[in-house]
Formats: structure tokens, C-alpha cells, sequence
């Protein structure tokens, strides 16, 4: 039991975080209603917040921006093997450009615990 507290504090078989989104295009303006997944690793861990960050990246510059984040704090206990379903909700701006090949869009999502390394997703979208 001992090793397997010390494995999920480096992030081997700790809890883990998906972002679930309807579809992968979405036009500026659009509400997305998804989920995140969180499934138990092999032991209990208590989780501290969630982050999601809708980041653009310019291929051209090489430059990466976010442009918004949302985080839930959460105490949520996440007891081995348990699955979670937590709602996400966001709004693509209207102002944003459209996907091109220099211009790509993500959502940067990472599970914060209170011990041990968080867990991390990253979700591609295309803006038309």
C-alpha cells in the first residue's frame, strides 16, 4: 500500500482527468457543453481545483496564449477506480479568428491535488 501512495504522488496510477467535448469544431460565439471525466487511480486521492485553459497557438511565431481559464475549486474525495462527471461550460469568443495552419486552439485541462502530481489532458478544437 505504501509504494503504491509513493507511485501516485509522481503521478503513476493516480487519479486522471478527461475532458469530454459533443464535437471538434465550433464557430466564434458558440457555447460548449461537455464534461470532465475523472476516474480513481489506485488509491484514494483528495482533489484541490480544476484548471482549463483555452490557449491559441500561432505556429508561425511560435507563440502560445491563453485566452481564458476556467477553474473549479473543488474538496472532492476521489476514492480508487471511482468515476466522477463534472459539468464544463464555455464560451468561444467572438472576436477569435478561425483555425488555420499557423493558428490552432486547445483546451489545456490539469487536476490539482492536494499530494502528488497533477494529472494532465489536452483536447484540440478547430474554430470555422
Amino acid at each position: 500500500m505504501i509504494l503504491r501512495k509513493y507511485m501516485s504522488l509522481i503521478g503513476v496510477g493516480s487519479a486522471t482527468i478527461d475532458l469530454i467535448l459533443p464535437k471538434e469544431a465550433y464557430s466564434a460565439g458558440e457555447h460548449i457543453r461537455g464534461c470532465f471525466l475523472i476516474k480513481g487511480g489506485i488509491i484514494d486521492q483528495k482533489a484541490k481545483r480544476i484548471d482549463c485553459d483555452f490557449i491559441m497557438a500561432d505556429q508561425s511565431t511560435g507563440e502560445e496564449k491563453v485566452i481564458d481559464t476556467t477553474t473549479i475549486l473543488t474538496t472532492r474525495h476521489i476514492q480508487a477506480e471511482e468515476m466522477h462527471k463534472i459539468s464544463f461550460f464555455f464560451e468561444i469568443p467572438s472576436s477569435i479568428r478561425t483555425s488555420t495552419k499557423e493558428i490552432s486552439y486547445s483546451f489545456a485541462t490539469k487536476l490539482i491535488f492536494n499530494e502528488g502530481a497533477p494529472s494532465k489532458d489536452q483536447d484540440n478544437i478547430h474554430i470555422i
